[in-house]
């Protein structure tokens, strides 16, 4: 495939990569017996690919160096016969994701950090390759009192207790995926979490509320040493 060619937005990028990872997904799952059949140990060097068309197919590397694209794991075949089926496919997805991956982000190359952000968001929302695979169903991490909300518009406490607002730009890049905390919900209105606005979590329930909802603002959290949300405070005189 020519660069020329290649898609060139984050749509564009995301519609191969899905493309591909269904196709290898296919032939891990729905196409196993047939792609367990073609990697013949006795045979050369041979690699999964998926492509744009849904179509997987296990064949030799490309010949021309530097390749196209980034060229999948090689010699798949080898270690067939040495594993555990499961074990052997298993660490194919691992390898197919990592190639996917590679390839999302060679084509997104002349992205800029917020569009090379919203790519992998859209790539983490899916399963990985191996998931699919083993059966793991993706975990999402909820903020902790500890560790604090790392995302836009929340709040975070150091060490010593002092609550610090870690204030919202738009431009700000490099944060950690906004739907890590998407599970969570306000503790006072049950709205779900949103990046864009400020949260504050109860160092006592441990619960996460929206600011507003609380009435407080990321000027006042910055003098709150250890936050008790409403409820907590109408308990705090009770035995």
């Amino acid at each position: 495939m020519e660069m020329s060619s290649s898609p060139r937005t984050v749509e564009e990028i995301f519609k191969d990569y899905s493309a591909r990872r269904t196709a290898v997904v296919r032939a891990l799952t729905q196409d196993v017996d047939e792609f367990y059949g073609l990697c013949d140990p006795d045979k050369e060097n041979l690699c999964l690919y998926g492509h744009p068309n849904e179509s997987w197919e296990v064949t030799l590397p490309a010949e021309e160096v530097p390749p196209e694209l980034p060229e999948p794991a090689l010699g798949i075949n080898f270690a067939r016969d040495g594993m555990n089926r499961r074990d052997w496919l298993s660490l194919v997805a691992v390898h197919s994701d990592s190639w996917l991956l590679s390839v999302a982000f060679y084509l997104g190359a002349r992205l800029n950090r917020n569009e090379r952000k919203r790519l992998f968001s859209l790539i983490n929302d899916l399963p990985t390759v191996f998931e699919v695979v083993t059966d793991r169903k993706p975990s999402k991490d909820k903020p902790t009192v500890d560790s604090g909300s790392k995302s836009r518009g929340s709040t975070k406490r150091s060490s010593d207790g002092q609550v610090k607002s870690n204030p919202k730009f738009a431009d700000e890049g490099y944060e950690e995926d906004e739907d890590e905390h998407s599970e969570t919900l306000c503790g006072s209105c049950g709205g779900n979490y949103n990046a864009d606005e400020f949260w504050i979590g109860c160092d006592i329930c441990e619960r996460w509320f929206h600011g507003k909802c609380v009435k407080i603002t990321p000027a006042k959290a910055e003098s709150i040493k250890q936050y008790k949300c409403p409820s907590c405070n109408m308990r705090r005189g009770r035995p």
